[in-house]
């Protein structure tokens, strides 16, 4: 009986060490459990009441710390359950994240399908415009067909003009949102091609049908926006000259500067003659790379009239706008001669023989009336071509006639005479 009793003594005391140590662990080691020596021959039982609480309070205190486990037991297994829903959910994210389309790169933002871009609705690619483009196109031709077949003669202007006009608008359109595609060159190409043939429609057309009309040197050529395409290309070279003069009419609001609307390069020298207004730098006439810097304030968008003359004994130069002297030096590529056999282009800036535009330093605007002379033309000449006082001249070297001229790129032609636009 006696050792029942201690039996179960020991059980009660090892229950209570258990309670007592798992609560203190709960409440974050703020209890601490203390065991205390007895004699050998002591009762357990005996010596636990003798050095602790009376049996009633004993008591209590136990089924309150077992309450205690069974709360602590049941949040560890809610908080448990949260964690295993949380990374659940975290494991669904990280899934759909990075098999979303439209990423472009491992945890890239996802391109919203309903956002707008500036240049139309963005799910329409550069694809899409050339398509449009193309259709355009081919209205067109069919017009110009119905034209020619019909021999529309009085109609034959208006229907230039207003093919021109939606031309250069998808040109525009084109240019102003340039994709970056790998044939986008081709498909350039192929537009470009298509502009250029139906630009030889419209001239076979207009000599057709208004030869009779219109002088082949009543036109001017206008570059309306800043491409490396668009261009005018003499058909002849100019010859070696150790003098010369050159005069033009232009148009243009452009900024910062109107660019380039002539470059005549020869093999091994890209600047042999330019003239170019780039940046925010004034105008300048380079001869076989050399500068000088021009007077000239014409980005108003009104017409002018510019000449430039040279000689090659000394450099001097002179600058006129307007018929008036605004301009002179000296030392411009003394003793050199423009050299003969090179490329003449309006509207580029010539890198290389015949090429290596940049679209920075293209002509943006309208030019007219371009004339080269191998001559220094007198003060009085140059008035009387800005002002229309007497018959006008033509260049000797180069004179100013659609024949003379290939077009390229969509630069477009139109009806121009200079002394109306005095009046």
């Amino acid at each position: 009986m006696q050792a029942a009793k201690k039996g179960i003594c020991w059980r009660l005391f090892l229950f209570s060490c258990l309670l007592l140590e798992s609560s203190s662990q709960d409440f974050g080691g703020q209890t601490q459990f203390i065991c205390t020596s007895v004699p050998k021959d002591m009762d357990i039982c005996a010596a636990t009441l003798q050095n602790s609480v009376p049996g009633e309070d004993l008591k209590t205190t136990v089924m309150q710390l077992r309450e205690t486990v069974l709360q602590q037991k049941e949040t560890i297994m809610n908080q448990k359950e949260t964690i295993r829903e949380l990374t659940s959910k975290l494991a669904r994210c990280e899934s759909q994240s990075g098999g979303e389309p439209g990423d472009a790169r491992p945890g890239g933002r996802r391109k919203d399908a309903g956002s707008k871009n500036t240049m139309g609705d963005v799910s329409r690619g550069p694809g899409d415009t050339l398509t449009q483009l193309s259709q355009t196109l081919q209205s067109l031709k069919q017009r110009l067909e119905n034209l020619e077949a019909n021999s529309l003669k009085d109609l034959l202007q208006s229907r230039i003009d207003d093919l021109e006009k939606q031309v250069l608008s998808r040109v525009n359109s084109i240019e102003e949102g340039k994709p970056g595609l790998r044939n986008e060159t081709e498909q350039r190409g192929r537009v470009e091609s298509t502009l250029t043939s139906l630009h030889q429609r419209i001239t076979d057309l207009e000599k057709g049908s208004q030869r009779e009309n219109r002088p082949l040197d009543k036109f001017q050529l206008t570059f309306p926006l800043r491409t490396n395409y668009m261009y005018a290309k003499v058909k002849k070279s100019l010859p070696e000259m150790y003098a010369l003069t050159v005069c033009m009419w232009l148009k243009s609001n452009a900024s910062p500067g109107v660019g380039t609307p002539f470059s005549y390069a020869v093999p091994g020298q890209a600047n042999e003659l330019v003239l170019i207004e780039w940046g925010n730098n004034p105008m300048e006439i380079l001869i076989n790379d050399k500068v000088a810097k021009l007077p000239f304030l014409i980005n108003d968008g009104k017409w002018h009239h510019i000449c430039v003359t040279w000689t090659t004994r000394d450099g001097v130069w002179e600058a006129f706008q307007d018929g008036v002297k605004r301009g002179s030096g000296e030392n411009l590529a003394p003793y050199h001669p423009i050299k003969p056999q090179g490329l003449l282009i309006l509207g580029q800036e010539q890198d290389t023989l015949g090429g290596g535009f940049d679209a920075t330093q293209a002509f943006v605007g309208d030019l007219a009336n371009f004339h080269i002379w191998d001559r220094k033309l007198s003060v009085g000449e140059i008035y009387n071509l800005a002002t229309c006082s007497s018959k006008a001249q033509v260049g000797n070297v180069f004179a100013w006639m659609e024949t003379s001229l290939d077009i390229y790129g969509g630069a477009s032609k139109w009806t121009f005479e200079a002394c109306r636009q005095l009046n």
